[in-house]
């Protein structure tokens, strides 16, 4: 390998001291004070040369459950457009064309980037993992500015082409034994510019080819492992893809003594709290390890790690597995419900129940009651009842009807209108309850667009039931309303046709006929005697008119009693009818779109949890 001085590693900022050792943060000062006092600290001992190396061993395998879940993804992005907003759905799109575009092209092939922060010899790594001098290292920052391809194996030009690395920066291995190294066939590195350069192109760059490669290899150096950009922009929000991320601490040449071990510890510290998996004792998670690129020192333990992680072929299917996770997770707020979502049979009894109230179901069937006993009183009263009531319906001052319409309010407490807006508002909250935002508007929005026109259709229910005050509710006339009662409707609110008569109405009306036969019969009898025309004895005729008398309200009385129970079935009936045709036009126009819309989301949810059921990162 060409050798390159010690400025290559580029960190202008650390000091050497006269004994030849660099002073380059707090944790190798506190190393270098404590050998001076020669009471070190203690520190982690360094592994030995028979512990295996850290790997990340493969957690899903080529044909596992990827292609079912990115199928569920495709289909959860498919089903939400018309719910979600584009810029939810985004990443989730981004991921299904990237995924697409990568298992369109080479799967022996496994493409790692290189990258790192000004100064942390990122491309001197590069240098001796490719034996040659490929991507130039010096003083000058930033040194490398578009990314730069070195392929052991031929046939990764498409997935050159995808990174955008142009023809002229792609490079093969120097010939040697690390490019005839076998474990390496297959291998892309890549070569990015400074993710914290002061030229804003190279970061673009950078964040362009970090979300297309396979594998990531994150070089920090001693005094900036800890940079807070690094981690916020990079390591945390990448925590789901650590079994494709490498963390190579380099420069560990630069620290004296056991300094290289607890800087290293602390990188690992950091990560835990980026929540990455650190890979440890064959467990899948990152690979964290220390080197020096300038001495050479641990570059063949990674060159060991990076050929058993290209041989596995799976870096490629575990990248695209951590993208559908973090997708998903993204998601998960406008797909998990904070509560069981539905609308159960309590709610939708009680939506029947405030528009059978509105359409007045109850006062129907009392109407209908009352109907009933007021024609069993017109066939089977006595002619001077009629009489009267054919005066009272004549709405004379000081009639009961008159009496009864003066003490009715003036307008009900709600109108009709209101009743069934309330019902719709009721029955769309309980439906949404526990929803995610997104899927409970759209099922408030199915249940108001499915309500336009709900009260109408009520009112012509009520007027075709003969409903008291039909198509007058609320205040409302008919002419205000201007609607058409359609067939089979009566105007202004009319009653259908009279109920049917039982079988025993034409005697009970011949009965109380006979009995006013007797009454008049009697009663001119006794005129007659009195005049002198008949022959006298008042005991006869008062007898009979008497018997006509006392027989009239015995039939009437009898017929009321006997009516009872058919006029209250009759008036359930008339209430049920009602209630029932209510029930069926709210369900069409509001129940059935609400329940449509919660199958959707139950369908959705369904692919949901196929996406995330096999999920790598557990989110």
């Amino acid at each position: 390998m060409t050798a390159v001085t010690d400025e290559d590693q580029g960190n202008d900022s650390g000091t050497r001291k006269a004994d030849g050792r660099w002073d380059d943060g707090l944790i190798a000062r506190r190393a270098a004070a404590a050998a001076t006092r020669g009471t070190a600290e203690p520190v982690p001992r360094a592994p030995a040369d028979d512990e295996p190396d850290p790997q990340v061993e493969a957690y899903a395998p080529a044909d596992g459950p990827l292609p079912t879940r990115l199928d569920a993804l495709r289909e959860l992005v498919g089903l939400s457009r018309a719910r979600l907003d584009r810029d939810t759905l985004a990443e989730a799109g981004r991921v299904l064309d990237e995924a697409a575009a990568r298992q369109r092209l080479s799967s022996r092939h496994t493409v790692i980037a290189v990258a790192g922060a000004t100064g942390s010899g990122k491309s001197t790594l590069f240098n001796a993992l490719a034996g040659a001098t490929i991507s130039d290292t010096g003083l000058r920052r930033p040194t490398t500015s578009q990314p730069i391809a070195c392929s052991w194996t031929d046939g990764a030009a498409g997935l050159l082409d995808r990174l955008a690395v142009p023809g002229r920066l792609r490079r093969r291995p120097h010939p040697g034994p690390g490019a005839s190294d076998e474990a390496l066939q297959g291998l892309v590195l890549v070569d990015l510019p400074d993710h914290d350069s002061a030229a804003t192109e190279h970061r673009a760059q950078v964040d362009r080819v970090l979300a297309l490669v396979d594998a990531v290899i994150w070089v920090v150096d001693p005094e900036k492992y800890a940079d807070a950009a690094l981690h916020e922009r990079y390591l945390r929000p990448l925590a789901g893809h650590a079994e494709v991320t490498f963390v190579v601490l380099n420069q560990t040449d630069r620290l004296p003594g056991e300094a290289a071990d607890l800087v290293l510890d602390d990188l690992r510290r950091l990560l835990d709290e980026d929540g990455i998996a650190v890979g440890e004792h064959g467990e899948p998670g990152a690979t964290v390890m220390s080197l020096s690129a300038l001495t050479g020192d641990g570059v063949p333990e990674l060159r060991e790690l990076l050929g058993r992680f290209v041989q596995d072929r799976t870096a490629a299917t575990r990248r695209l597995s951590a993208d559908v996770d973090a997708a998903a997770a993204r998601l998960r707020p406008v797909y998990v419900a904070g509560g069981r979502a539905g609308l159960g049979e309590r709610a939708r009894d009680a939506f029947t129940d405030r528009l059978a109230e509105a359409v007045g179901a109850a006062a129907a069937g009392q109407a209908a009651e009352r109907e009933w006993r007021r024609n069993a009183s017109r066939a089977c009263g006595t002619p001077w009842l009629r009489l009267w009531r054919w005066y009272e319906n004549r709405g004379l001052p000081g009639s009961l009807d008159r009496m009864g319409q003066a003490l009715t309010p003036p307008e009900e407490e709600l109108t009709a209108r209101q009743r069934v807006e309330q019902a719709v508002r009721t029955v769309a909250d309980d439906a949404a309850e526990g929803l995610p935002g997104p899927w409970a508007q759209a099922v408030r929005e199915a249940a108001f667009t499915g309500a336009e026109g709900l009260p109408e259709a009520l009112d012509d229910l009520a007027v075709r039931a003969g409903a008291p005050g039909a198509g007058k509710r609320g205040g409302e006339t008919e002419t205000e309303t201007g609607r058409d009662t359609g067939a089979g409707a009566q105007p202004g609110g009319a009653r259908p046709a009279k109920p049917p008569r039982p079988k025993w109405w034409p005697v009970a009306v011949l009965a109380q006929a006979s009995m006013t036969l007797l009454q008049i019969f009697g009663g001119l009898w006794l005129v007659g005697q009195i005049v002198g025309v008949l022959e006298p004895g008042l005991v006869t005729p008062a007898l009979i008119m008497l018997a006509g008398v006392v027989g009239g309200p015995l039939v009437e009385w009898a017929c009321a009693a006997a009516i009872r129970g058919p006029a209250r079935r009759y008036g359930q009936d008339a209430e049920r009818r009602l209630r029932e045709a209510a029930a069926g036009c709210g369900r069409a126009r509001v129940l059935d779109p609400v329940a449509a819309e919660l199958a959707r989301y139950r369908e959705v949810r369904e692919r949901y949890v196929t996406v995330t059921k096999f999920s790598t990162t557990g989110r």
